[in-house]
């Protein structure tokens, strides 16, 4: 399954020191800046770090945002703000927008753009998984989770922390709502790809297979729709996948919504429900081609070449010859005009989001530790602000090569 998934670019972020010369004023304080700066160079090395599992992952990331927190959360758990959520400035760019940064000072941008990013690394950990040449079991379930967790991650982002920025979010930015949401609607069909592979390969029910394949060809139409508003020159390569997966899932329900209903005797509707598979499954090619040739942010995912696609072709064209041929010597049922309209609900395998929380504070935030930053002592002149013109520079990430295809579906 390599390059199955597309993939945006991770966000690329300027050097942060937490150098509060003068501000911090005791040993602790200073610890506390010292362990920022450590901890958050350390998670953006893990980014990029093809060794990097969801445990390391984890354990750095708590450990960064349970500090961070310490320049929004009250001690005190009262509504009043921290006084140290605008002491220091942060600089992020965006997985649509090339290396044209933005910057905030707010520590909460920082908590969410950093937080955004781990969830990017799970998408991105899921798709390299799923690219090994004999996938096992386990590693199938961690592809599900981990996609489950990067869209739990994005919902509480959405729905708890961004609301939060005082800043309004730039359109186009990664912290919109559009694109927000496009991201947790894809998580979700990506993992619900792996539960219909399963089912696929178990031979569960027919019926089963086609409401869940429905169910996902509406995620990715709904994250496609979603996005319609945004400029093509950033979004379009990511509309044309989302598109060209909406396509192939929706072949995939009529094909299993035909099978459904041979078995009930109603050959002729049979017949038409593949032949509508057989017309979404050539505009899936079709959307394949233009995806490849579309220019934009992230991967290139190359889905017309994996078995997996090329076994629904097979499956749709043997399944309506079957039909035809059972029609011809025992239905004799005239086919329908119009394609049946596909009113799936599958009541097995939806993907929810798991539920995400940031760490707690950390204890090494004590009320006498926030004292001891004086920002009477901050220059007049903040210095720490980065220029307009300061380069971001992107992150590096692993250049995972395609492997050979060996037709093994996620199970």
């Amino acid at each position: 399954m390599t390059h199955w998934f597309h993939r945006n670019p991770l966000k690329a972020t300027a050097p942060v020191s937490f150098n509060f010369y003068g501000v911090a004023t005791t040993p602790a304080a200073t610890k506390i800046c010292n362990d920022l700066r450590l901890s958050r160079t350390q998670l953006l090395e893990l980014f990029t770090d093809s060794s990097c599992n969801p445990e390391m992952m984890k354990n750095a990331a708590d450990f960064y945002f349970s500090l961070l927190q310490g320049f929004i959360l009250s001690l005190d758990d009262s509504s009043q703000e921290c006084k140290l959520r605008y002491i220091q400035n942060f600089k992020w760019t965006d997985t649509l927008q090339g290396q044209v940064p933005s910057a905030q000072q707010d520590a909460v941008f920082e908590l969410v753009s950093m937080g955004f990013n781990v969830a990017l690394w799970y998408t991105k950990y899921a798709s390299r998984l799923a690219g090994k040449e004999d996938i096992t079991e386990d590693e199938a379930k961690d592809v599900h989770r981990s996609l489950k967790t990067a869209a739990g991650i994005f919902k509480h982002l959405k729905e708890s922390h961004i609301p939060k920025l005082i800043t309004p979010v730039e359109k186009g930015r990664d912290l919109e709502a559009r694109l927000t949401e496009s991201y947790i609607v894809q998580c979700q069909a990506e993992a619900q790809e792996v539960t219909i592979a399963r089912a696929i390969e178990l031979k569960h029910n027919p019926g089963l297979i086609a409401a869940l394949a429905y169910e996902t060809a509406n995620f990715y139409q709904k994250a496609d729709q979603t996005l319609s508003s945004l400029d093509p020159a950033c979004a379009g390569k990511w509309r044309k996948y989302l598109n060209l997966k909406s396509c192939f899932y929706m072949a995939y329900a009529y094909c299993y919504h035909g099978q459904t209903l041979l078995a009930s005797d109603k050959c002729g509707e049979a017949i038409r429900s593949l032949q509508e598979s057989e017309k979404f499954f050539t505009k899936a090619e079709a959307l394949c081609k233009e995806y490849g040739e579309t220019k934009g942010p992230g991967t290139t995912a190359k889905p017309s070449g994996h078995l997996f696609f090329r076994k629904l072709g097979s499956l749709i064209k043997n399944t309506l010859e079957k039909c035809q041929r059972e029609n011809g010597f025992i239905y004799f049922q005239k086919v329908p005009a119009e394609a049946p309209q596909l009113e799936l609900k599958a009541n097995y395998g939806l993907v929810e989001p798991v539920p995400f929380e940031f760490p707690a504070l950390s204890a090494h935030w004590t009320p006498e530790t926030v004292a001891a930053f004086d920002l009477t002592k901050r220059p007049k002149e903040d210095t720490a602000k980065p220029k307009p013109d300061e380069e971001v520079k992107p992150l590096k990430e692993p250049n995972i090569k395609p492997q050979k295809d060996s037709g093994c579906q996620i199970s």
